[in-house]
């Protein structure tokens, strides 16, 4: 291995290194490697059961009909360029790793899927900007009913203060990754947090998000407390969304403002991409039956297919700024903590790059909550409700020819498979059986 030695790992005291990958059900798993076994499996990876990409979030067992069962291998490779020892398990490094097979990407990779659609926007000339940006629960680790860790409301200064020691830990252990830290608030939900980190290329950002997921929960534990991205945690509280901000790029420029403070061409395009097929997206951006709990009118988190400059109720929201050139980015809230980040952020460029090929125009901006508006001017102005649950978005999936050839068949079919399983499993579940099932996986 150039550079990175296995003499060189244990110099720094590390002895296991993580090779993650992240599968259908978005669950984050990983094999580790002994530093003193690293030259026999860097270059060659680790090997995978071909099922486990099959398998859903509430049983270890593939689901019927997904094309994948107990024959077959699958080698999990360390990407080198991704390899970081953990702050917060400094014994320890992390790698993200590429599914192969007989040394090709293998066809159920979601990192290569996002590679696909990264590859296909540079053969139009654009590169994509993205970064996710995370809410989530803070919880105290008591019995089997979750309890926040505070009963503050939006950004209250004392639960800053009550919060300090773990947010910092987090934020450090951030930074110590490469992970730009920008903003940081309590969310309107007790014990609800929200820490924004900086755009980078879309693979980076996806890698990002899976850094993000993992610092968060670990450090959380080492300060006696759980934390959890489910994207509805309580009831009668906020949920937490994991909004996802795009730009688009030409030769080093921002490409998104017109220059006239409005969206340019390419920028409303590919949003009218997003936007057509946005009721099947959301089996990607949204793909637990818990996220449907969290995705209602009146809440902001974009229950209506729908856009709008500074409109928090539209699914599509995109934010000005009169002190700089603006827009400079874009906002889908459709998308929640229980999407594999891969899957979500590769599916939204498939869609937005139909827009583009196909010069697509969206509907006019919203300037009020779509949800007040009578159900005449809803259908005038093209504004229809997202699917509702589950079940919903899988039909809209199955006959949205755009995103199920993006996938590739052998992808697609299972990740209907999966999300079929998990709908059948979990649909009649009341919401605290939801809750207790789910709440550590995310």
């Amino acid at each position: 291995m150039p550079e990175i030695s296995p003499a060189f790992l244990a110099d720094q005291g590390v002895r296991f290194v993580r090779v993650l990958w992240c599968d259908n059900g978005n669950v984050i798993r990983a094999k580790a490697i002994h530093v003193g076994a690293l030259t026999q499996h860097w270059h060659k990876g680790v090997g995978l059961s071909v099922a486990q990409q099959a398998v859903p979030v509430m049983v270890d067992a593939p689901a019927a009909d997904s094309g994948l069962g107990p024959v077959g291998e699958v080698w999990l490779v360390p990407d080198e360029p991704t390899l970081t020892v953990l702050p917060y398990a400094p014994s320890h490094a992390r790698v993200l790793g590429n599914m192969m097979q007989a040394g090709q990407p293998w066809p159920w990779c979601p990192r290569n899927f996002l590679r696909r659609m990264v590859q296909a926007a540079a053969d139009l000339d654009l590169q994509v900007q993205a970064a996710f940006e995370n809410e989530f629960y803070l919880l105290k680790q008591t019995g089997d009913r979750p309890l926040p860790a505070d009963e503050t409301p939006f950004a209250a200064s004392l639960a800053i203060d009550l919060h300090q020691p773990v947010i910092d830990a987090i934020a450090d252990a951030l930074i110590a990754q490469n992970i730009a830290v920008e903003q940081y608030y309590p969310e309107s939900g007790p014990g609800q947090q929200e820490i924004s980190v900086r755009y980078a290329s879309a693979l980076a950002a996806a890698d990002q998000q899976i850094a993000f997921r993992e610092t968060v929960r670990a450090i959380a534990r080492q300060h006696h407390l759980m934390a959890s991205f489910l994207p509805k945690v309580f009831e009668n509280s906020a949920g937490s969304g994991c909004h996802l901000h795009l730009s688009l790029w030409q030769e080093g420029n921002n490409i998104l403002p017109n220059g006239q403070g409005a969206l340019s061409d390419v920028a409303q395009a590919f949003i009218a991409g997003i936007l057509r097929h946005l009721p099947a997206l959301m089996l990607l951006t949204a793909p637990s039956t818990n996220s449907y709990r969290r995705l209602r009118p009146h809440l902001w988190s974009g229950a209506f297919r729908a856009w709008g400059y500074d409109n928090r109720e539209a699914a599509i929201r995109v934010p000005t700024n009169p002190a700089e050139p603006s827009p400079t980015h874009f906002e889908l809230k459709t998308v929640d903590g229980s999407a594999n980040p891969y899957l979500a952020l590769g599916s939204v460029i498939a869609a937005g790059l139909e827009g583009v090929r196909q010069k697509l125009s969206p509907p006019h901006p919203v300037e009020v909550d779509p949800g007040l508006m009578p159900e005449a001017e809803q259908i005038r102005r093209g504004i229809d409700r997202l699917p509702t649950h589950l079940k919903l978005a899988i039909e809209h999936f199955r006959q949205d020819t755009c995103l199920m050839a993006a996938l590739g068949e052998p992808l697609a079919q299972t990740y209907l498979a999966v999300r079929q399983a998990e709908w059948e499993a979990m649909h009649s579940l009341s919401f605290d059986e939801e809750v207790k099932l789910l709440l550590d996986r995310y």
